[in-house]
């Protein structure tokens, strides 16, 4: 969408069409028509196109990423690890082992959250002799029995 916004004033431009009559049909302010007149004069109207992202291309393919995928969604034991819960540390072993490649703990949290869709979770603190049953007996007979009071 934002890309049709700014391949929309080239022809506009190409019809005499002001920079503030274009920035009204648009919905843009006139200093974002200016601009984008600037790149259109210069570079003609292909320069107004998305371009890919700029920097370094991932170190995973998506064949990579799937993989880690898969791997990761055997749990934390079935890779050897104790508790059955993932850390950055452990993912990123994981990733090694998996594809051979080495990722800083920042690399894998980018991975993580944005490449596989995973969210920060953290484990809920519960005693394991919790009773919930006799939890829910306390609360409906004992808690309204202290509340009165004597």
């Amino acid at each position: 969408m934002a890309e049709a916004r700014r391949v929309r004033p080239a022809e506009l431009f190409d019809q005499g069409r002001s920079n503030a009559e274009i920035a009204r049909m648009l919905g843009v302010s006139e200093e974002s028509v200016q601009r984008w007149k600037r790149v259109w004069e210069k570079n003609g109207a292909d320069a107004l196109r998305r371009r890919p992202a700029a920097g370094r291309p991932p170190k995973l393919d998506d064949a990579q990423v799937e993989r880690v995928r898969t791997a990761l969604e055997q749990g934390a034991q079935a890779h050897g690890f104790e508790a059955d819960l993932w850390t950055l540390e452990r993912v990123g072993l994981v990733v090694e082992r998996v594809t051979g490649v080495v990722l800083s703990r920042a690399s894998v949290w980018r991975l993580l959250t944005g490449r596989l869709g995973w969210s920060l979770q953290r484990p809920e603190r519960r005693a394991v002799e919790r009773d919930e049953s006799e939890i829910a007996r306390w609360v409906a007979h004992e808690w309204p029995r202290i509340k009165k009071g004597p």
